[in-house]
């Protein structure tokens, strides 16, 4: 698994920095994600630069889940150096996907992904929630942090803030419950969130 993302390790810092004086981002209760051990996050997508921004969120290697797309295109070589996982989009199941998802969680990586499986451009506050995620999570006995991003990815802005919430414990959930818990969770954190910008 590590080896799998050998480039992430050496670019995070410099992304990092990076990052962090172009956006300015505000990260709140980063120390939600647990410092080792398998664990989910799940939050919404609203820019293509989402990943990054969670990444800059912890000194773990975070796997996200990454259109296959990416993966298939010209810079593979690059997206599975940075150990994302590929999902396809356009498939109803994306078995391989979970199925690699529950093999790092079990290994005690870091997963992150967006449960609306896509950028959401509607005036949705959230697209409906896919089950990835809990289903993950329930194999696994993995908690699920949630998280929100709201505000813009403009140069020096002011208002980009991503917030963890507390970790949920959907083991104990059938599939359908804890999906909708999670929905909750997440939608809450972007109302809030939204308020406070």
């Amino acid at each position: 698994m590590k080896e799998k993302a050998y480039l992430y390790r050496i670019m995070r810092p410099f992304s990092y920095w990076l990052f962090r004086i172009v956006y300015n981002p505000t990260i709140v209760n980063k120390q939600n994600i647990p410092a080792d051990g398998r664990c989910v996050i799940a939050g919404n997508h609203k820019h293509a630069l989402d990943p990054i921004l969670v990444d800059c969120c912890t000194k773990r290697v975070v796997h996200t889940l990454a259109k296959k797309d990416l993966h298939d295109g010209k810079f593979g070589w690059f997206f599975r150096a940075i150990g994302t996982i590929p999902v396809d989009l356009h498939a109803e199941h994306n078995k391989d996907a979970l199925e690699k998802a529950v093999e790092y969680l079990n290994q005690g990586a870091l997963i992150n992904l967006s449960p609306e499986a896509k950028r959401n451009y509607t005036d949705e506050i959230l697209l409906p929630f896919k089950y990835g995620a809990v289903v993950m999570a329930k194999r696994t006995d993995s908690m699920i942090v949630p998280y929100s991003i709201t505000g813009d990815y403009k140069f020096r802005g002011h208002n980009l803030k991503i917030v963890f919430g507390d970790p949920i414990d959907v083991s104990k959930l059938d599939v359908e419950d804890a999906n909708k818990l999670l929905f909750n969770e997440v939608k809450k954190l972007i109302i809030e969130n939204r308020e406070n910008v």
